[in-house]
């Protein structure tokens, strides 16, 4: 049996441990927030910005709980935070893995988020001298980590982008959709070829600098002038392309479908009632506030949560840790498994909310947060 009972999803508790980070043999502020606890293991992404928060860190973890609660996964969510604006990344992550040692060592695996990349983790993963290959009571993985993670670096845009299919599909809808992506980092590239591949039109993309739009954007054209944090070169775009740096001006493009993945509560009370499109898709974590999922509902417009959608990197990176992932499949056969079993739990989850949406008012995530927890046990 779990401990993480179903009742905890009903009746949200406070986090199951939280650890307060002043750094080992260094400065350091920050921390580790487990929210529930799978047979004493959980996982989530560190995120470094100069404004994290421990309310954000333990928000992000719950949202882990309830994602890996959702797709049956066995183990609890956590998050790392790390309050610094980048400027010593080697020593503030030598740090961070001296001070978190005994967490990865004990059970608490932790990756990347905003702010953290792979060479980051790598550094301290070194430093606490933590391989997730192994695990007492575990079988060894027979590959390493960066071998088994790096080519599933879509795998978050790809469930993101099944979501959104699956919602318009389920919705009755025929033709193409004109789609917003907000955020045009990993995830909303990834989720912008998706769609593109699909039949379906991209009509609006926003980068920290603004909003680009046209009645079709080219998205191969878009990807190729962005940088690895996802800002476009606005001296290389088409001619055709109309360039604002409103705030929120993707909002107001006449479209049908709105990605949210960039930074947290863009969609908040102050700016829904500027939603044009009919379904909205979370591709990134807490891009929404409570009151805007209010508003949107009432609007009669519907919300896919990225506990639903936002599972692919999470969900990859956890069923390597708990080993449900198939290793002995070759490398592209494997990422195939993964990337297939992320779509199968997504389009599910995305059509059980709906169904239960569709049967009585409110908000229909609790009620699928209690089935899968009981199915998970």
């Amino acid at each position: 049996m779990s401990e993480l009972a179903s009742s905890d999803l009903e009746d949200p508790q406070d986090p199951a441990f939280t650890v307060h980070l002043n750094g080992s043999g260094g400065a350091l502020k920050g921390w580790v927030v487990v929210d529930s606890l799978y047979d004493g293991l959980a996982m989530g992404g560190v995120r470094m910005t100069p404004g994290v928060t421990e309310e954000e860190v333990a928000g992000l973890a719950r949202d882990m709980t309830q994602k890996f609660t959702l797709a049956g996964l066995p183990i609890g969510g956590a998050k790392g935070g790390i309050v610094s604006d980048g400027s010593d990344r080697e020593e503030t992550f030598q740090t961070f893995g001296r001070t978190v040692k005994p967490l990865l060592h004990g059970g608490i695996h932790l990756g990347i988020d905003m702010g953290v990349t792979p060479a980051d983790r790598a550094v301290f993963f070194a430093e606490a001298g933590y391989d997730p290959r192994y695990r007492l009571g575990a079988p060894d993985m027979p590959i390493d980590w960066r071998t088994y993670y790096e080519p599933l670096i879509d795998c978050t845009g790809h469930g993101v982008g099944v979501a959104a299919v699956t919602a318009l599909e389920e919705s009755g809808r025929t033709r193409s959709a004109r789609v917003v992506v907000q955020g045009f980092g990993a995830v909303g590239r990834a989720v912008a070829r998706f769609l593109e591949d699909r039949g379906h039109v991209i009509v609006g993309v926003a980068d920290i600098e603004g909003t680009i739009s046209a009645d079709r954007l080219p998205v191969a054209d878009l990807v190729a002038i962005t940088d690895e944090f996802g800002r476009i070169d606005r001296s290389r775009l088409p001619q055709h392309v109309t360039v604002t740096a409103e705030p929120d001006a993707w909002l107001d493009i006449d479209a049908d479908l709105l990605i949210l993945a960039a930074q947290k509560y863009a969609l908040n009370a102050d700016n829904a009632h500027r939603l044009r499109a009919g379904l909205v898709v979370e591709g990134g974590n807490i891009t929404s506030t409570a009151e805007a999922r209010e508003k949107i509902r009432a609007s009669g417009a519907f919300l896919v949560p990225g506990v639903i959608a936002n599972i692919g990197g999470a969900g990859s990176a956890a069923l390597a840790v708990t080993r449900v992932v198939p290793f002995d499949l070759a490398a592209k056969a494997r990422k195939a498994w993964v990337f297939d079993w992320v779509g199968d739990r997504v389009r599910q989850n995305t059509r059980d909310l709906l169904e239960i949406a569709a049967e009585r008012p409110g908000d229909p995530l609790p009620e699928l947060l209690h089935v899968r927890g009981k199915e998970r046990g």
